[in-house]
C-alpha cells in the first residue's frame, strides 16, 4: 500500500501506460450495450455488475498469486502496482492544479473549461467562488473515492479487492445515472458504490479532520451536523469536512445541463470561497493520505501480531 502511494506521488497516470480501469470500463461498456435493453433491465444490471466484479477479481488475483509465486519481492512489486492503479492522488492534484492556475492568472473562460472537465454540473456561467466551490467539492470527495477508499479494500483484501472496489465505482460512474436508459440497469451498480463507500467516507471524513486541524472537537461537531445533508449518503463526509477545515460554506445552486438542483449548504461562511482554497483543499488531500495509510499500516500490524501472538 505504501509502495503504491509513492509510485502514485512520483508518476501519477501517464497516458501512455496501460491501465486496467480502460480495460474496465470497456467491459462494462460492451455489457452496456448487449444488455441494457427490452425488459427486466434491473435484473440484466445486477448480471452485468457481478460479472464486471468476477471478471476483475479473477484475473487480478491469478496475477497477484502467481507473482507471490515467483517471489516475495516480485510478488509485493505487482501487487503495489496493481493497488497503484486504482488511487489518484497525483492526478486529483493535477486536476485542482489546472482549475487554479487559469484563476490565477485572470483567465476564467480556461478555468471553466478544465473545471468541466472534473464535474459534470454546467460551467459556462461559473464566476470565480462557483469554480472555487466546485473544485473544492471534488478534491473533498474524491479524497475518499479515489485514494482513501481503494487503500481501505486493499489493507481487507489486498490488490484484488482494491480492484474490485474501482471497478464497481466505475460502473457506477458509467450507469449509475437516475434517467430512463440507466435508471433500472444502473441501480444495481449504484446501490453497491453507496455501501462499498459506506465505511471509508465516513473514516475519511473522520481522518481528514484529525490529520489537519487543532479545533478536532469543533470540525468534528461540524461534520457530524452538516455530512448527513447531502444527497449522496456517503459525499458529504468529505465535504463537510473539508468545509469546516477551511471555514467555507459548499452546497448551493448547481446546475447540470440546464436543470437547477438545489443542494443543502454545508459548513459555516467564515470566509469567502477564494482561489486560495483550492491550493489548501488539495493541502488537506494530501495530509489526509499519509494520516489515513498511517492509521490503516498501524491498524494491520496490529492485526497481525494478535495473529502471530495467537
Amino acid at each position: 500500500m505504501a509502495l503504491a502511494v509513492v509510485i502514485d506521488f512520483f508518476i501519477g497516470d501517464p497516458r501512455w501506460l496501460p491501465h486496467p480501469v480502460r480495460g474496465m470500463g470497456r467491459l462494462i461498456a460492451w455489457l452496456d450495450h448487449r444488455l441494457n435493453r427490452g425488459r427486466m433491465r434491473r435484473v440484466k444490471g445486477i448480471v452485468t455488475i457481478g460479472i464486471v466484479v468476477a471478471v476483475v477479481y479473477g484475473i487480478s488475483s491469478i496475477i497477484i498469486y502467481e507473482s507471490y509465486r515467483v517471489s516475495v519481492v516480485f510478488g509485493v512489486v505487482i501487487e503495489a502496482l496493481l493497488i497503484f492503479t486504482t488511487i489518484a492522488a497525483k492526478s486529483l492534484k493535477e486536476a485542482a492544479w489546472n482549475v487554479m492556475i487559469p484563476l490565477e492568472q485572470g483567465d476564467i473562460e480556461k478555468a471553466r473549461n478544465e473545471l468541466s472537465m472534473i464535474v459534470g454540473r454546467d460551467t459556462e456561467t461559473l464566476n470565480e467562488p462557483e469554480i472555487v466551490r466546485a473544485c473544492v467539492e471534488t478534491v473533498a470527495e474524491n479524497t475518499s473515492d479515489g485514494i482513501t477508499a481503494p487503500l481501505f479494500y486493499a489493507l481487507v483484501g489486498g490488490g484484488a479487492l482494491a480492484l474490485v472496489y474501482r471497478a464497481v465505482n466505475t460502473c457506477d460512474s458509467m450507469l449509475g445515472y437516475k434517467n430512463e436508459k440507466y435508471g433500472d440497469f444502473g441501480w444495481a451498480s449504484a446501490r453497491l458504490d453507496d455501501v462499498l463507500n459506506y465505511i471509508p467516507a465516513r473514516l475519511t471524513g473522520i481522518v481528514m479532520v484529525l490529520g489537519n486541524s487543532r479545533h478536532i472537537r469543533g470540525c468534528l461537531r461540524l461534520v457530524l451536523r452538516d455530512a448527513r445533508k447531502h444527497p449522496s449518503p456517503n459525499s458529504g463526509w468529505g465535504e463537510a469536512a473539508m468545509a469546516a477545515l477551511l471555514g467555507v460554506q459548499l452546497g448551493g445552486t448547481n446546475t447540470y445541463q440546464g436543470v437547477i438542483s438545489q443542494r443543502p449548504k454545508i459548513g459555516e461562511a467564515l470566509v469567502e470561497l477564494k482561489k486560495e482554497h483550492i491550493r489548501q483543499a488539495v493541502h488537506v488531500m494530501f495530509r489526509t493520505v499519509v494520516v489515513f495509510l498511517a492509521l490503516l499500516s498501524l491498524g494491520g500490524m496490529i492485526v497481525e501480531a494478535a495473529g502471530t501472538w495467537g
